[in-house]
């Protein structure tokens, strides 16, 4: 079995509706896909309309979580999408997303960078807005080369010259809230040191003590000798170890399986899970 449980859709900040990203999933021989874009399940009914035969959905987001200053992000699988206090939390992440990407934006201009809140809204779309906009956006203005290149401490990175914060929720509260919902919490890239600065080993320490189920180890943003260190921290704090390819469409150089989840880990996933179940595929529109 061929398992990414880390992608992105329009309904957040990839490039593919969420009935391409299932079809790009299929095309490309994966058994498994987990549809986890950033504070919604906005995604989810399209996704799962289009699912071709063969391939089985996970539901999912990706929650914008703070641990002591330092932002990070908390895959959490298979909960229930209407349980009032983990979608009362999306909700409040999703409508601080505005106001600080027009608050960024306003920062590119006072730096004499001429892009528009116009042509941001524009490149979103339906999608959750966020940096990744904001960074096609430099791109289309020839200020950066790739979106990659937006994220420094030049632009948009944290504490970048055009950054600004928005809502993050508190780890130990998103593993709260995830649990309650019936779901499974994975710390994504927890080692991505290019996004900024990351969450100690003391503090993985921490979060799993206090429910948190595994670590995103296999990803484009870990090098060989990163994923090694991240194997054994994971076996001495009983974590399980996903992989994936956080796929972003055109957005990002990677492809929808570029790492994989083993099938015992994705099994023990499953288990765990309480509040909804993988949807196999029947063959969609």
């Amino acid at each position: 079995m061929r398992i990414d449980l880390h992608t992105h859709s329009t309904a957040s900040d990839g490039t593919d509706s969420p009935a391409d990203l299932v079809r790009a999933a299929g095309a490309a021989g994966l058994d498994v896909v987990a549809l986890t874009d950033h504070d919604t399940t906005r995604g989810h009914a399209e996704a799962l309309a289009a699912l071709p035969a063969g391939l089985t959905l996970v539901t999912g987001a990706e929650l914008s979580c703070r641990y002591d200053g330092i932002s990070m992000h908390m895959l959490a699988y298979l909960f229930d999408p209407e349980e009032p206090a983990l979608l009362a939390e999306r909700e409040l992440v999703r409508d601080d997303r505005v106001p600080r990407a027009r608050g960024m934006v306003a920062k590119l201009n006072g730096l004499g960078v001429p892009v528009a809140w116009e042509q941001v809204a524009r490149i979103a779309g339906d999608g959750s807005v966020g940096r990744p906009h904001i960074a096609t956006a430099l791109v289309e203005l020839g200020v950066v080369e790739t979106v990659n290149d937006a994220f420094t401490r030049e632009w948009l990175a944290d504490g970048g010259r055009a950054h600004m914060a928005k809502h993050e929720t508190d780890p130990f509260e998103a593993l709260r809230l995830i649990k309650g919902a019936g779901g499974v919490a994975v710390f994504a890239h927890p080692a991505a040191s290019k996004r900024g600065r990351t969450v100690p080993e003391s503090g993985i320490a921490e979060l799993a003590e206090a429910g948190l189920d595994g670590i995103e180890v296999d990803h484009m943003d870990h090098d060989p000798e990163t994923r090694a260190r991240l194997r054994g921290l994971a076996k001495e704090l009983g974590l399980l170890v996903t992989g994936s390819s956080d796929y972003h469409g055109s957005r990002k150089s990677c492809v929808p399986g570029e790492f994989t989840t083993d099938p015992e880990v994705y099994g023990e996933i499953t288990r765990r899970a309480t509040g909804a179940f993988p949807v196999p595929g029947a063959g969609g529109a």
